[in-house]
């Protein structure tokens, strides 16, 4: 398993870092959108694993539109044009709601495991766009660091509680995580996001660099924990198996998509 996780790794990791680097805005929203309708689909594969009668195709088809018009506009419009979109769809789905109680009258539950759907995943992707500035210099700076605090922080916590770990952290959720684990993967996270900042973001202080990489760090581990408890629910260890060695593309961004918005805003906080 370990081969193919690095493997993996060292396909995806050059094409990333092209993507920041030399991608801008478009062809960066184009490749969020696609993670973003990627992900949509393993989140209803879960979330409606045990649904009777199946899901109409309109209901998700609706979110992937609504996802893709999200992470599309949030980087030209703004958080003005996110927050329409979350509305419209919203309305669109209550109206679709309405139709399908005469059928079904699962139609209140499909339609709030849709909204959170696009809030969970389109929403929160769409602040790595609105970090990345369309490619700006600093942009692509803030992004680097975010990719940094999330990955060490996963990394540090998956070999400290694979050597050191004795004492379970949330075993309900995730038995195989464990607190010295979460401890190792937030030093990491302080440890390489603290000193990126001071090196590349010279802007922000010693103390608010450590805050934003512990904040960021704690929230994304939590983000890793909550995509489990669906997991959990529907009995599958991946959410796919698109990324061999690290399972879907859910997988892999579960502590993304927490701390994406998290550093966007805490940005502006420690920044003012």
């Amino acid at each position: 398993m370990q081969w193919k996780r690095w493997i993996t790794a060292l396909v995806v990791l050059p094409l990333l870092i092209f993507l920041i680097l030399k991608g801008g805005r478009l062809v960066f929203s184009l490749a969020l959108c696609t993670v973003s309708i990627i992900t949509l689909h393993e989140f209803f594969r879960i979330a409606f694993s045990n649904h009777t009668p199946a899901v109409p195709p309109l209901f998700t088809l609706w979110t992937y539109a609504s996802g893709a018009g999200l992470v599309l506009l949030a980087p030209s419009h703004g958080l003005p044009a996110v927050v329409a979109v979350v509305i419209i769809h919203c309305i669109g789905a209550a109206v679709m709601s309405i139709f399908r109680f005469s059928i079904s009258q699962d139609a209140p539950l499909v339609t709030l495991k849709q909204a959170f759907a696009l809030i969970y995943i389109p929403l929160f992707l769409s602040f790595i766009a609105l970090l990345y500035d369309g490619g700006s210099p600093e942009g692509i700076r803030w992004i680097f660091l975010l990719l940094l605090i999330v990955v060490t922080g996963d990394t540090g916590a998956y070999y400290v509680g694979s050597y050191l770990g004795r004492h379970k952290l949330c075993p309900s959720v995730s038995p195989k995580k464990t607190i010295e684990g979460a401890v190792g993967g937030l030093m990491c996270s302080v440890i390489f996001g603290a000193g990126y900042t001071l090196m590349f973001l010279p802007v922000m202080s010693l103390p608010a660099s450590i805050v934003l990489a512990l904040v960021t760090g704690l929230v994304g581990q939590a983000g890793d924990l909550f995509e489990s408890e669906f997991k959990r629910v529907a009995g599958v260890k991946d959410s796919g198996g698109l990324l061999p060695g690290h399972g879907g593309f859910l997988d892999r961004i579960d502590s993304l998509l927490f701390a994406a918005p998290t550093a966007y805003l805490l940005k502006d906080c420690l920044l003012s």
